[in-house]
């Protein structure tokens, strides 16, 4: 198990070392789903197969293209997850407050766009559906298409 305990950098900073290294595919990859941002502790698999064990000081944050490791023969660098959300919208203003209050109770993260209401999906899909079944079927509480590009 290989043990990190510091951010070498940005991808951007190693970017000619970064790219003589892909060309050999020798960059691993260590995907992590944006909550795993917050985390200063964690064991994972890169999409490599090598076992990593994270231990980073409190002031060290991770985020999306970190380089945890580079050398001659190969680099790790952190990847985030797409984030995928539920889109919903509320019959009127009453249903959106009873949606938020629900939403928040659950500690559902969320984020508003205009009217609509997103839902970050970070367990299965048919959990957070389950949940929301009796608005759906009492017609308070849509479920819309989810759009192509969803930002953070």
């Amino acid at each position: 198990m290989q043990m990190i305990t510091d951010i070498l950098g940005p991808a951007a900073d190693y970017h000619d070392a970064l790219h003589r290294l892909d060309h050999r595919h020798a960059v691993d990859v260590l995907r992590l789903p944006r909550a795993d941002l917050a985390r200063r502790r964690l064991r994972a698999i890169s999409e490599g197969g090598r076992e990593i064990a994270l231990a980073l000081p409190r002031e060290v944050q991770l985020y999306d293209g970190a380089v945890l490791a580079i050398d001659e023969d190969s680099a790790l660098v952190v990847r985030v997850e797409t984030e995928r959300w539920l889109r919903l919208a509320a019959r009127n203003g009453a249903v959106a407050l009873k949606l938020g209050y629900f939403c928040g109770n659950l500690h559902w993260r969320v984020r508003f766009e205009g009217e609509e209401l997103l839902v970050a999906l970070e367990q299965e899909d048919r959990l957070y559906h389950d949940r929301l079944a009796p608005m759906i079927a009492a017609g308070e509480v849509m479920v819309l298409p989810d759009r192509e590009s969803q930002p953070a």
